[in-house]
């Protein structure tokens, strides 16, 4: 249908431009506010009436008489009616809602996917710090990023995953420290551990275990580097690689566990030693964009709209944390990524302002609003009914290796993909188990195993090959919960788009429950494997190619699509 759709704007396209040159540009179609109005609906006879002097509706019923005579329009639609002020409502025939069918299972798992497009796109996420296993936060970071980059590779983008860590700096000297503590005997709770507000220490079981392997002389191999400890105790530095490798470690364990790859580990420490921290900022004082004010360097941030200029250089020669990010993203500029996308948390909205005015400030050629930012808040977990604060593990929040021990990696990505990132979530692990139609996940792929036991059985049965299905006669397809269905499947690539463009990925899940719906309904009011063969083999063409779009939109969100449960 989508071939069919194109088809019909063209020859929308083709009739504006023959009424006013330049008009074609507004071929769109919408979908209709009631589905009892028609299958298509477009809104240019009310664009176009006022710069034509026309009336709406009238200029509507000038539209119809000359669209119901294009070919594509004879062929496919069925009726056109015109509502309220001009809109134009299409109606399809039956035949046009059917071609979804054999489209989907021509396609297979490329439908709705565009073609190659020969643009590159870097998604930087998760980039947590080295210091302690991956919390559900982290978790909902590896779900959106994941599943946006997926996204944008349906939309034909060279796309490239990126994971940027701080491996220097308080928080790893932190680390080294409570890692030495660890080593000689102290615990949280003795005297000799950091206590009392401002205290720099972490608590969780996971020191103890990096300090005794530590001691023990262990080796640890992460994707990005390896270390051998010397176990010696009073070797910190040593101590502190060790550290910075065994957690990096752990997070690719907790990343292979969610099924999170990426392309490359950029280090922060890097843009030191390799000198683009000092570069940037040569930079931007050489473009007269800095000042120096009671012994600090400052950045003129407010010339690009912040609030306030910031401090780049504190009076100790240190650089402020933002200086660095601009560093790292002029890399990413000259690497030859135009368009990035960051998925940080909602902490990091300070920072948007200051590394956008750093790049203009920079006059590298970045265009303004470089990067893209896709902003989350945090996740509360309940179980049991009550909120679960505490993991001895990591000592005072919840991992990721915890929500999926306690659920399914596959929940915990539907789950955290399904509300918008910026609103509160509360991941309910009692849900998230639940075999029932209140649990989503479940749901959707409940509707897509059912699918597979009804293919299975006609496979079995009558010795079907699920390949005749591409090219059965699909006529006998004309029930309102048929037509509902193949207009639910024929959404999917748009959706795609849209999801795309908006770095939604929750779009995705609310239209695979949608289409779980559609087809539970339909399951419900018609038999599939009937005695009439012909009926049969349209019937089994529709659920098959159903089975197939759930199973694509699932794969944009790293989900299974089971064909048992």
């Amino acid at each position: 249908m989508l071939s069919i759709k194109k088809e019909l704007l063209a020859a929308l396209s083709a009739t504006l431009e023959k009424l006013s040159p330049g008009a074609g540009e507004k071929a769109v179609f919408e979908s209709p506010k009631v589905a009892a109005h028609g299958d298509f609906a477009t809104t240019v006879a009310m664009q176009l009436a006022k710069p034509l002097r026309q009336n709406p509706r009238q200029l509507a019923e000038t539209l119809c008489v000359q669209l119901m005579q294009q070919k594509a329009f004879v062929q496919w639609v069925d009726a056109l009616d015109i509502a309220g002020p001009g809109f134009i409502n299409l109606r399809l025939k039956p035949s046009a809602k059917q071609q979804v069918v054999r489209e989907v299972l021509h396609q297979a798992t490329r439908f709705g996917a565009q073609e190659k497009n020969g643009q590159r796109v870097l998604v930087e996420f998760v980039s947590a710090n080295p210091t302690g296993p991956l919390h559900v936060g982290h978790g909902r970071q590896a779900a959106l990023g994941d599943a946006i980059c997926n996204l944008f590779n349906t939309q034909g983008w060279d796309v490239y995953r990126e994971f940027y860590y701080n491996d220097a700096g308080v928080q790893i000297s932190t680390l080294a420290s409570s890692t030495h503590l660890r080593a000689q005997g102290y615990k949280p709770g003795d005297a000799q551990w950091p206590s009392g507000e401002g205290a720099s220490a972490y608590n969780g079981d996971y020191i103890a275990d990096i300090a005794a392997d530590f001691l023990a002389g262990k080796t640890v191999r992460s994707d990005d580097r390896e270390f051998t400890a010397s176990g010696q105790l009073n070797d910190l530095d040593g101590m502190r690689q060790f550290a910075v490798a065994y957690l990096r470690r752990e997070q690719d364990l907790d990343l292979k566990a969610f099924d999170v790859r990426f392309d490359n580990y950029y280090l922060e420490s890097s843009l030191y030693t390799s000198g683009k921290v000092e570069a940037a900022v040569a930079r931007l004082q050489a473009a007269g964009k800095t000042y120096e004010h009671e012994g600090a360097l400052w950045l003129k941030s407010t010339d690009y709209g912040d609030d306030k200029d910031r401090v780049m250089r504190k009076r100790d020669g240190s650089y402020t944390y933002f200086v660095p990010d601009v560093a790292y993203h002029i890399t990413k500029w000259e690497r030859g990524f135009q368009k990035v996308i960051n998925i940080q948390g909602t902490d990091h909205h300070g920072t948007i302002a200051r590394v956008r005015a750093g790049l203009q400030a920079a006059d590298v050629g970045i265009p303004e609003g470089y990067p893209d930012y896709v902003l989350h808040t945090m996740v509360r977990v309940m179980r049991g009914g009550e909120e679960v604060k505490i993991s001895k593990r990591a000592g005072s929040y919840v991992t990721l290796r915890d929500l999926i021990d306690w659920t399914s990696k596959d929940a915990v990505r539907f789950f955290l993909l399904s509300r918008k990132p910026d609103t509160e979530y509360v991941f309910d692990v009692d849900l998230a188990i639940a075999q029932n139609n209140d649990n989503p996940v479940y749901y959707v792929q409940y509707a897509h195993a059912r699918i597979c036991s009804v293919l299975s059985a006609w496979v079995q049965n009558d010795r079907g090959d699920v390949q005749e299905l591409q090219e059965v006669d699909l006529s006998p397809l004309q029930s309102p919960q048929a037509m509902a269905l193949m207009l639910m499947l024929a959404k999917y690539p748009d959706m795609l788009t849209a999801a795309c463009e908006s770095f939604a990925p929750h779009d995705v899940t609310f239209y695979l429950r949608d289409l779980a719906a559609c087809y539970h309904s339909y399951y419900d009011a018609e038999r599939i494997l009937v005695d009439d063969n012909q009926l049969k083999l349209a019937r089994l063409a529709l659920v098959s190619a159903t089975a197939q779009v759930l199973h694509n939109g699932l794969a944009v969100l790293g989900v299974s699509a089971p064909q048992k449960m």
